[in-house]
């Protein structure tokens, strides 16, 4: 169902819900990360702002990514894509306190967001049998019920992020149309178009899009970053022949027309395999680095120029998010670290769990 113009205002200015406790007073974990057992099973650790394991919760199935509540220590693990479910985690006891479930005929990206004053969760889902994008909405101060969804604005929404402001929403839309019935093949690689949309949460209405250029159609962008003054970061996976080199970072500065393409030189970028999995800015905007865990490498790029500014190696390296001083790594081996801007390591931990592809910043 749609959701109309008064039910978006009410979200919008419904009370914050921060009560007497917060993330600060809950000493909690400053990351979230999924992960393998070594048994098989999956689960969801939190982790400090070293890396060490503070609580594990286990997942029903494989986890991605997740959300934290702007105020509340409360955080939501998304399954992986094509999974349907949620799970809405107290970040200060390490327990399970709701689950939901994607509406039939839906599934999640492993992704979502909360509104600014944590009233609304903003959930990004595939119509499978329309073959479109949709956003849903979640009321996350009545229990997560379910209250609509809008147009997503393109096919795929793999991502989203709320914008300074707090009013509009931008939207990663990968441009890949998938179905559960064929599991994760790609159905559409001859016409599929990613874009970034930006949408207003007023009413849902899509105000502004933007395209790759037509020879980089068979890009995907999946993952987003973004600085507090509203400069968009997109990582992306290319779908086309595994010898181009395509760039794999596209900026969006406030208010462009367009979108700014970084690639580094030739060598470094070629070992990317044409895959970004993760990227985030530095705490002063001035840095941004993406990773590829099948070239097991981090790229950092300075934001302004488009330089490469750092190189940091470690193999099946994927989960990317910002630290005090640079950023926290994860990889596909078990291992966590550290890293300052220009990509220079100086901390690491290893675990038994094989972390999945991201690292949810917290606090």
């Amino acid at each position: 169902m749609e959701l109309g113009r008064r039910h978006f205002l009410a979200g919008a200015a419904a009370l914050s819900l921060t009560g007497t406790t917060g993330w600060a007073a809950a000493a909690g974990p400053a990351y979230l990360a999924a992960a393998r057992e070594p048994d098989g099973s999956y689960g969801l650790y939190g982790l400090s702002a070293e890396g060490a394991a503070l609580f594990h919760v286990p997942l029903p199935g494989r986890g991605h990514a997740g959300a934290a509540h702007p105020s509340r220590p409360e955080a939501i693990a998304f399954a992986r894509r094509p999974g349907t479910f949620a799970l809405v985690i107290d970040c200060a006891e390490g327990r399970t306190l709701a689950r939901l479930e994607a509406p039939e005929g839906r599934h999640f990206y492993g992704h979502g967001t909360f509104s600014a004053d944590g009233g609304l969760l903003y959930t990004p889902e595939n119509d499978y049998d329309a073959g479109e994008g949709r956003i849903g909405i979640w009321d996350a101060s009545a229990g997560y019920t379910r209250l609509g969804e809008f147009s997503s604005g393109g096919v795929g929404p793999h991502d989203a992020m709320l914008m300074p402001g707090g009013r509009l929403l931008i939207v990663a839309n990968g441009g890949i149309q998938t179905h559960p019935d064929t599991g994760r093949a790609k159905l559409n690689l001859p016409t599929m178009r990613s874009s970034l949309a930006l949408i207003s949460l007023e009413d849902g209405s899509l105000l502004q899009d933007w395209a790759l250029p037509e020879a980089l159609h068979l890009n995907s962008m999946r993952h987003l970053a973004l600085t507090a003054e509203g400069l968009v970061a997109a990582a992306m996976q290319w779908q086309g022949a595994v010898t181009e080199v395509p760039p794999l970072l596209a900026l969006l500065d406030p208010g462009a027309d367009s979108l700014r393409l970084l690639a580094a030189p030739d060598p470094v970028q070629r070992r990317m395999q044409g895959y970004a999995g993760s990227v985030a800015f530095d705490a002063t905007g001035r840095i941004v680095a993406i990773t590829s865990p099948r070239g097991g490498q981090l790229i950092a790029f300075d934001s302004a120029s488009g330089d490469l500014v750092g190189l940091h190696r470690q193999p099946d390296v994927c989960g990317l998010a910002t630290a005090p001083g640079g950023f926290m790594l994860s990889d596909g081996q078990g291992g966590t670290c550290l890293i300052d801007a220009e990509a220079r390591p100086h901390g690491g931990r290893t675990h038994a769990a094989q972390w999945d592809n991201h690292v949810v910043r917290l606090t």
